[in-house]
């Protein structure tokens, strides 16, 4: 085992029991083609063993992954799942919007079908999607996705800014998805926690007219309309927000602020204020990913954990204790 894997282990012992463990980790399970993962992952290539290992070490009852690549049948999520043997007998993939083609000539170089061409920057359909893996049932028929939301559809959009693609311009970039998941309590019967799984696109690699920026933004702006009940029913607590919104609110580019408002929002709460979940040579040690639950859950512990060696952005678990009201 390598240092940063035992560094894992022996930090996955020192953390208290807990009535449901959460994870969120926005770890590099992707590759340029459709089907390398899936490749990699039955090679059982070393950085997708190491990943696999630290899974297993954080023995998180629920585990959201923000940039995995998406197949439709699950095979990659179901072979990382036998990878980590933690009993997750419900898996998910979740599409993303990057690498669906626009047909439009989407940064005006004269050129089409490149990645930046897209829905959202992508080599092929579905790259850098979202997975669920989870010990409990998955309610499949209650999901809700929001991922074909024109961006000049959404209320107060700063797509009016931008001045190419609007048409077809969808605003998600790696997801908005709501997905209810039956849990039970300690009190015996179950409750539903729902979670809000998003990845969005960075605000930066682009130009002054800050369209990565404005749709960074707006990726934000649309996670509050849902919590708030503008884009159908709101949803009711408990829930946990699990997102990389790729947004630090002191830190970096994009609009701070906005972050700092979506911290500050009465329906949740932070464990984890200020921590590190990411550091690059440049722009250095930010703050991207999130594990925010509903104000009425019980938070009994949150920590990030140590690096993978070459790994950029860190694994976060929040333990927590739902409410003892059962489902209806």
């Amino acid at each position: 085992m390598t240092a940063g894997l035992l560094a894992l282990s022996v930090f996955a012992n020192s953390v208290a029991a807990q009535d449901l463990r959460l994870a969120l980790w926005h770890v590099p399970l992707s590759r340029k083609g459709p089907g390398l993962l899936l490749r990699d992952l039955q090679r059982k290539e070393p950085s997708l063993m190491a990943i696999a290992q630290a899974l297993r070490s954080a023995d998180a009852d629920i585990i959201v992954l923000t940039k995995m690549d998406y197949d439709a049948t699950g095979a990659a999520v179901t072979e990382l799942s036998k990878m980590v043997d933690g009993g997750y007998t419900d898996v998910l993939p979740l599409r993303s919007n990057a690498g669906l083609p626009t047909g439009l000539d989407l940064d005006g170089d004269g050129r089409l079908g490149e990645p930046e061409d897209t829905q959202a920057f992508g080599w092929f359909p579905g790259q850098e999607a979202l997975a669920v893996l989870s010990r409990f049932s998955l309610l499949r028929s209650e999901i809700r996705s929001f991922n074909e939301l024109l961006w000049r559809d959404i209320p107060g959009s700063h797509a009016e800014q931008v001045d190419s693609g609007l048409g077809v311009q969808r605003l998600s970039s790696g997801g908005h998805w709501v997905v209810p998941v039956r849990v039970p309590t300690n009190a015996g019967g179950d409750r539903v926690l729902t979670l809000l799984i998003g990845h969005a696109g960075p605000p930066v690699f682009d130009g002054p007219e800050d369209r990565n920026g404005r749709r960074n933004l707006d990726e934000l702006r649309l996670w509050q309309q849902i919590m708030h009940g503008a884009q159908g029913p709101a949803p009711e607590p408990p829930f946990a927000f699990m997102a990389n919104t790729n947004l630090d609110p002191e830190r970096g580019e994009g609009n701070r602020s906005a972050m700092a408002e979506f911290l500050a929002d009465p329906r949740v709460q932070d464990p984890l204020p200020g921590q590190i979940t990411a550091e690059w040579d440049r722009p250095g040690p930010m703050r991207v990913s999130y594990l925010l639950p509903s104000s009425d859950v019980g938070v009994r512990a949150a920590a990030v954990w140590p690096s993978l060696p070459e790994e950029q952005h860190r694994l976060i678990t929040l333990d927590i204790t739902l409410p003892n009201r059962p489902s209806p």
